[in-house]
C-alpha cells in the first residue's frame, strides 16, 4: 500500500506524474474510439474545458507554468508494449480481441495533439481541436490533470502530520461507507471516479479497499490502467460525446431527430450483451422512449445518468412493459452523483424489479468534503465536452436543465425537434 500522505508531501515529478499513461483513461473512451475511428475518422471537432462550479475559480488557484508541464508530458505519453499486448489479447465483456487490429495500429501511434490554454476571468479556457478520433481522447486526462492539480494547490501549505491526519480521515470515512454498502444484498457496483478525482493514487487506493471491502460485489473500474494494474474487469459502454456529435453534423431536423438512434444502430452492429447499454438522456428520456424503435428494447438496459433517478428508471421500465419486456431480465445502471444513502435507496427501491448497477464517481474518488478549512477540497463539477462538429455548435439537453449545454437559440431548437417539455432543475453536485 502506497503511503499516500508521504508521496504528496514529497511530491516529485519523475514518479508522480498525474496522467502516467494513455490508458489512465475510462474504458468507454476506447470503446467509442473504435467506433469513430471506423465510421466517423474525419469529422472535426471541438472540445472545451466547462467549469460549472463557477466560484471555484481554477485560474488563481493552479500555476499555469505547472498546468502546461502536466499537459505536455500527457503529449508525450504512447501505449507501451505491456500495455498494447493487453488490449489486444485481454477479454473485455466476455469477447476476445474486442479492439481490431487497425484500431490499436492507429492508436499504438497516437500521440495526443497540441491545445490551446489561456486564462479568462479567474478560469482556464482549454481548448481542443482536430480529427474527432484524437481529439476525444484528451477528455478524461484534462479533467485528472485540472482536479488533481486543484487538489495538489491545497495541499501545497500542509505539514507531513496534518496531511497524515486528512488521509486517515477520509480513509475511515471511505471504509464506513464500504461497511454500509456490503450490507446490501446482490449489490453490483463499479468505480466510475475517474475524471474528477482527488488523485490517481487516491483512485488506486479506493479500488483496492473495494476489492478488499466488498469482493464478489465490486465489478470493475472504468479506469483501464487501474483495470490492468489491478487485474480486475474494465467498465463502460458509451456517452453522451456520440449522439451530441451525430446531432449536430444532421442537416435537417428531421435527420435531427433520428440521430440518437443512427448513432445506437451503428453501435448494435459492433457489439453485443451488456455493451448494449442505451443512455437515453442526451436530448430528454422521455421522447427518446417514446419515439425510439422497437429493436432498442431488446437490448440489455438502460443507464441513468441525469435527473430524478427514481424516475428515469421507472420511465425505462414502463418502457420494457409497453413494448413485451420483461423488466426483471433488464439491467438499470444508476450513474450520476451516486452516494451510499442515494444507492442504498435506489436498490431497496429497484431490486427485484430489474438487475440494478452503479456506478460510482466522484464521492468515491473524492470525497473530501469537510476535511480542510474552508472546505477548499471540497469536489467540484468539472467537465471537457465537444462543443462543435465541423463547425455546427453542439446541444445537450439532459434530464437535469442544469447540466444543459449550446446556445438558448440551439437549445429551443433542439426542444422543439425532440419534444422536450417542461424539465425539473435539480442541483448540480458533481
Amino acid at each position: 500500500m502506497v503511503d499516500i500522505a508521504t508521496r504528496v508531501h514529497n511530491h516529485n515529478w519523475k514518479i508522480d506524474p498525474i496522467v502516467r499513461s494513455l490508458l489512465d483513461t475510462d474504458f468507454y473512451k476506447l470503446l467509442m474510439c473504435q467506433s469513430i475511428f471506423r465510421n466517423r475518422p474525419d469529422t472535426r471537432v471541438t472540445f472545451s474545458l466547462i467549469n460549472r462550479s463557477a466560484h471555484v475559480r481554477l485560474a488563481d488557484l493552479v500555476d499555469e507554468g505547472e498546468l502546461r508541464e502536466q499537459l505536455d508530458h500527457v503529449r508525450s505519453l504512447s501505449l507501451t508494449r505491456g500495455e498494447s499486448t493487453w488490449l489486444r489479447g485481454n477479454t473485455f465483456y466476455g469477447k476476445r480481441q474486442m479492439f481490431r487490429s487497425d484500431f490499436m495500429e492507429w492508436f499504438e501511434g497516437l500521440r495526443l495533439p497540441p491545445y490551446h490554454l489561456e486564462k479568462r476571468d479567474g478560469q482556464y479556457e482549454l481548448i481542443f481541436e482536430g480529427p474527432w478520433p484524437e481529439v476525444m481522447m484528451w477528455e478524461i486526462p484534462a479533467l485528472a490533470v485540472l482536479m488533481e492539480l486543484h487538489s495538489r494547490a491545497v495541499l501545497k501549505g500542509m505539514g507531513k502530520f496534518e496531511l497524515q491526519v486528512l488521509y486517515a480521515r477520509a480513509t475511515a470515512r471511505l471504509w464506513e461507507k464500504v461497511e454500509r454498502l456490503r450490507k446490501l444484498d446482490g449489490l453490483k457496483l463499479a468505480d466510475f471516479g475517474t475524471r474528477r478525482r482527488h488523485s490517481f493514487l487516491w483512485q488506486d487506493w479506493c479500488v483496492q479497499a473495494l476489492i478488499e471491502g466488498l469482493g464478489g460485489a465490486f465489478v470493475g473500474t472504468s479506469n483501464c490502467r487501474i483495470a490492468m494494474r489491478r487485474d480486475i474487469e474494465a467498465i463502460g459502454t458509451n456517452a453522451h460525446e456520440l449522439p451530441m456529435v451525430h446531432a449536430a453534423l444532421a442537416e435537417t431536423d428531421e435527420e435531427l431527430a433520428q440521430a440518437p438512434y443512427r448513432v445506437l444502430a451503428d453501435w448494435h452492429e459492433e457489439h453485443e450483451g451488456n455493451l448494449r447499454i442505451i443512455l437515453p438522456d442526451t436530448f430528454g428520456s422521455e421522447s427518446f422512449f417514446r419515439r425510439a424503435p422497437g429493436w432498442l428494447s431488446k437490448w440489455t438496459g438502460v443507464r441513468v445518468d441525469s435527473g430524478d433517478p427514481e424516475k428515469g428508471a421507472e420511465t425505462a421500465i414502463r418502457w420494457w412493459k409497453e413494448r413485451g419486456e420483461d423488466p426483471r431480465e433488464k439491467l438499470v445502471i444508476f450513474s450520476d452523483g451516486l452516494d451510499v444513502d442515494r444507492i442504498e435507496s435506489l436498490h431497496a427501491r429497484f431490486s427485484g424489479r430489474v438487475k440494478v448497477s452503479f456506478g460510482w464517481g466522484t464521492l468515491l474518488t473524492n470525497d473530501f468534503r469537510g476535511l480542510t478549512p474552508d472546505d477548499r477540497l471540497a469536489p467540484f463539477s468539472l467537465v471537457c465536452k465537444a462543443v462543435s462538429a465541423n463547425g455546427r455548435p453542439t446541444v445537450k439537453l439532459s434530464d437535469n436543465p442544469n447540466k444543459a449545454m449550446g446556445s438558448a437559440e440551439e437549445i429551443a431548437r433542439y426542444k422543439r425537434v425532440f419534444g422536450v417539455g417542461t424539465q425539473t432543475a435539480q442541483e448540480v453536485v458533481v
